[in-house]
């Protein structure tokens, strides 16, 4: 099978070298980012071990006609989307041009949060539904009838979390629960980089994210509140107790439809106290803004400009060490009985690195990206239209999983979070 890969970052990197481990499905590769030089070393690196025949390109992912020309001309069965969410409608509209299956790793958002077509739309879904996060599914959730028509699945979200997270919440569906009632994701990232102040994936993204105020579902609403106002700490398996705050994240949107008995899906995030100071301070004096500003003749936007400043997350592999911890704790019934239920994955940052040369933060997001595809290329996931994880079979994604570095532990008797 041919893919064609955009993107050649940290989680790009990991990704296409697990392809690599299993050429028998991932037969040829076309690497492309706007930086061809990025993939060319990468493409040199990988090809005398591994039996994938990789190629690379050049392209603007902004650039719908530039990007379809790309895969018209490479003619993959599927595309790996792991660019920039910025990036996601444009992707998918060149495959739907193309006629080639999609995937990605995170749900759309749009660069300029100011432009006013985007804006009447964010204000009216704020109104509707109850959260003001710039992320949502709803505008590649409107692409379902057009993939349904072409014959073609778009797969959304399948890194970690989103990703596995949806997978474990399928996976106790199917496995261990006949109803659930609550589920809270956890993700807690023990690792330490020895910087004042980075993140572990694209700054830009990241710091989007967390200074977003906070929600959750509950009892068929949404529930927000103010960014970081909702702390608990958590003793994880590997890494010990760590603060952690609710935040918004899409696979509660997703989860809230696809497991509607669901009475509360809730998401957390670990934080260090420096990191929230740095991102306080840089927030009150507006670099985190997403609007242009005038500087010496030419607009910049302060929180692309930050993300120069900030060392690549690509780069942290070397220097990271710790573990990461994330995964999914239930509560719900089974054969008439209460029962609670916690899967997690642990990982090493700097076994990670030996493997991949990526810390886990990476490492977690690309494994699942590839097993994504693996699915889809063996017709294990098949389903014109547009879906999330946990719509498919979980386990043979979970089988993929284990296999390729990503081992789940179960725990029956988890500690719950308050």
């Amino acid at each position: 099978m041919k893919v064609l890969v955009i993107g050649c970052g940290g989680v790009a990197g990991v990704a296409i070298r697990k392809c690599c481990q299993a050429s028998d499905v991932f037969t040829e590769l076309c690497i492309a980012s706007r930086t061809k030089e990025k993939c060319d070393a990468l493409a040199a690196e990988l090809a005398p071990n591994t039996d994938t025949k990789i190629t690379t390109a050049q392209v603007d992912a902004g650039n719908a006609e530039e990007l379809s020309a790309l895969i018209c001309s490479v003619g993959p069965d599927l595309v790996m989307n792991i660019a920039l969410p910025y990036q996601d409608l444009t992707i998918m509209d060149a495959c739907l041009a193309c006629g080639v299956n999609y995937m990605d790793t995170a749900n759309y958002e749009p660069e300029d949060t100011e432009d006013p077509a985007w804006r009447a739309a964010y204000e009216k879904r704020c109104r509707e539904k109850g959260f003001s996060a710039y992320f949502d599914y709803s505008w590649q959730w409107a692409y379902r009838e057009k993939f349904e028509k072409a014959g073609l699945t778009a797969l959304l979200g399948c890194g970690f979390d989103p990703g596995v997270s949806q997978a474990y919440c399928a996976w106790a569906r199917k496995h261990e629960f006949d109803t659930i009632d609550t589920i809270d994701i956890l993700d807690c990232n023990g690792g330490d980089h020895g910087y004042p102040f980075a993140t572990n994936f694209n700054p830009e993204i990241n710091l989007r994210e967390v200074s977003a105020p906070g929600s959750y579902w509950e009892d068929g609403r949404w529930v927000e509140v103010p960014a970081m106002s909702i702390k608990r700490v958590y003793d994880f398996d590997q890494v010990g107790r760590r603060d952690m705050y609710l935040l918004h994240h899409e696979e509660i949107e997703s989860l809230a439809v696809n497991i509607p008995e669901v009475k509360r899906i809730r998401f957390f995030m670990t934080f260090g106290q420096s990191y929230l100071d740095h991102m306080r301070c840089l927030g009150d004096v507006g670099m985190l803004s997403t609007a242009p500003v005038e500087y010496e003749g030419r607009e910049i936007v302060p929180i692309q400009f930050l993300k120069v400043l900030l060392p690549d997350p690509a780069t942290l592999g070397p220097r990271t060490h710790g573990k990461t911890n994330i995964g999914c704790i239930f509560t719900g019934k089974k054969d008439g009985q209460d029962k609670a239920y916690y899967i997690y994955n642990v990982s090493d940052h700097q076994a990670c690195y030996r493997e991949v040369g990526s810390q886990a933060v990476s490492y977690t997001t690309g494994v699942p990206a590839m097993c994504g595809a693996m699915m889809l290329l063996t017709g294990k996931w098949a389903a014109p239209g547009v879906h999330t994880v946990e719509e498919f079979d979980p386990d043979p994604f979970m089988d993929a999983l284990e296999r390729y570095g990503l081992p789940r532990t179960e725990n029956r008797s988890p500690v719950l979070v308050e």
